[in-house]
């Protein structure tokens, strides 16, 4: 028997990394389980989040942002530039080189915080014991008073579209292309499709995007969904929605892809690559010895109370392998939770108050409720939107997409959910989620004193609209919801 343990984490990802440092600061000796590694067999921190997710991810969809403003948003600005190119081997080497620094940043914090890393494959016995197997197949058992499964997601494949070695890919492929294709399909018009799709337009594909669903990005408010889905047409992606794929076959350097679209008939285009963006599913194949005693559901997420304790006393589960949004953000706070708790600290995550961003351009953002939720369950409701064509710093930035919309309680005023489409929603929707974690009413926000001029005006804008009290638009006599 190996070392034991005050917490064994297993994973390095947002939730892992995050608990396995906070447990540390809070005096608990904590050992965190990896696999991941390089090509030369050095282990890599971060997860997928960092390695191939959130990070990589942003590069490329900011460096194809400029791209984009560059070749047709300067000009009439008065900005003159040559010839422009794309080097998709720089491009790939800048957000290598991004990814590098920041997992080799975890590697420095698990240092300077006492944290020791292991590295390997874990397995959780009973008796809270985890089992670790290395690149050789070498065997390690740890005991742990304490464990933390933080094992996260990946990309969930489906038959009619097996992937391939460089043709059809999930979303890890999709970040490691060589070059622009000329013709890009992608499954799934959700936020991975919509983002990638997003960066590979810029860059110059034709891209079309197929979601199976009749609604677009149904689970979002709807007002900033239809706006949004109207700016990304118009970007040029082809969005065909109710389009469910139904065969994909690799011939002559092409992929063909058949689909039933809208109507139910049966529709074919081709491609030079094909991205899969269907979803997750989590990581817990192979996790629990069959004697673990930990349940998991049928589909493989682990079952954990308000707490992210499992139904075994002192082995917990957060992020991506428990239930709720698949969030980086969401399993940090998880992360944290659970240490504060082991450490003696009552903590809890708010879970009304966690935010979700679409990073394509322009941004979506939310946090709470959706009008369409409040019509559904009967509660009475005011609404207050504001346009970013309106706000002075959006136009002076030459993004007038998009608006802020704020819902409010009828009776309590209390701030039920802000939701946003536009340029820099992903900063903006911060200042709803702490008006939200401190109750806040449309009341407050709209008697707080915003600086001028600043995207954040559209919110407070959007706060005076609730009570139709908005001073940079006409406000319309309102109607109770």
């Amino acid at each position: 028997m190996a070392d034991k343990y005050d917490v064994i984490v297993i994973g390095s990802g947002p939730g892992g990394y995050v608990a396995a440092i906070r447990g540390a600061q809070q005096g608990l000796k904590v050992a965190c389980i990896e696999g991941w590694q390089d090509d030369s067999g050095k282990q890599v921190l971060g997860g997928t989040c960092l390695n191939v997710g959130c990070i990589p991810s942003k590069a490329l969809l900011e460096i194809s942002h400029k791209y984009e403003e560059a070749k047709h948003g300067f000009d009439h600005q008065g900005l003159k530039v040559g010839k422009l190119d794309v080097d998709v081997a720089q491009m790939m080497s800048h957000k290598e080189k991004i990814v590098g620094n920041l997992t080799g940043g975890i590697a420095g914090l698990f240092k300077s915080n006492g944290v020791t890393s292991i590295q390997g494959w874990g397995r959780v016995l009973n008796s809270k014991q985890v089992e670790v197997t290395d690149a050789k197949g070498k065997t390690t058992t740890y005991s742990a008073e304490n464990i933390i499964i933080a094992t996260g997601s990946r990309p969930i494949e489906i038959p009619p579209a097996p992937l391939t070695d460089n043709k059809i890919v999930d979303s890890t492929g999709a970040l490691e292309f060589d070059d622009v294709p000329k013709r890009l399909g992608v499954i799934g018009a959700g936020v991975i499709g919509l983002e990638l799709g997003s960066v590979w337009s810029r860059l110059g594909s034709e891209v079309t995007i197929l979601e199976a669903q009749e609604s677009f990005l149904g689970t979002v408010d709807q007002t900033i969904a239809k706006d949004a889905l109207k700016h990304f047409r118009k970007q040029g992606l082809d969005i065909k929605l109710k389009a469910r794929v139904t065969k994909t076959e690799v011939k002559r350097n092409l992929v063909y892809v058949t689909y039933e679209d809208s109507d139910g008939k049966e529709q074919q285009f081709k491609c030079d690559r094909l991205i899969v963006a269907v979803g997750r599913t989590p990581n817990t194949e192979k996790l629990f010895s069959s004697d673990s005693g930990v349940d998991l559901d049928e589909r493989g997420f682990v079952f954990v109370n308000d707490d992210c304790e499992t139904n075994v006393p002192g082995v917990y589960a957060v992020g991506d392998v428990v239930r709720g949004p698949m969030l980086a953000h969401k399993a940090s706070e998880e992360g944290i939770m659970v240490m504060d708790r082991i450490a003696g600290k009552a903590t809890e995550v708010n879970y009304d108050c966690i935010p979700n961003v679409i990073y394509t351009h322009p941004e979506l953002a939310w946090v709470g409720r959706t009008e369409e939720e409040l019509k559904a369950e009967g509660e009475a409701y005011k609404v207050g939107t504001f346009t970013f064509a309106a706000n002075g710093r959006a136009m002076a930035a030459n993004a007038p997409e998009g608006l802020v919309k704020v819902i409010a309680d009828e009776k309590t005023d209390r701030v039920l959910g802000v939701h946003i489409v536009g340029h820099q929603a992903s900063e903006l929707i911060a200042q709803g989620v702490i008006a939200m974690e401190f109750g806040s009413s449309a009341e407050d926000l709209a008697l707080t004193c915003f600086a001028h001029p600043t995207l954040s005006e559209s919110l407070h804008e959007a706060a005076l609209g609730v009570d139709g009290m908005a001073i940079h638009k006409a406000n319309r006599k309102r109607k109770k919801k």
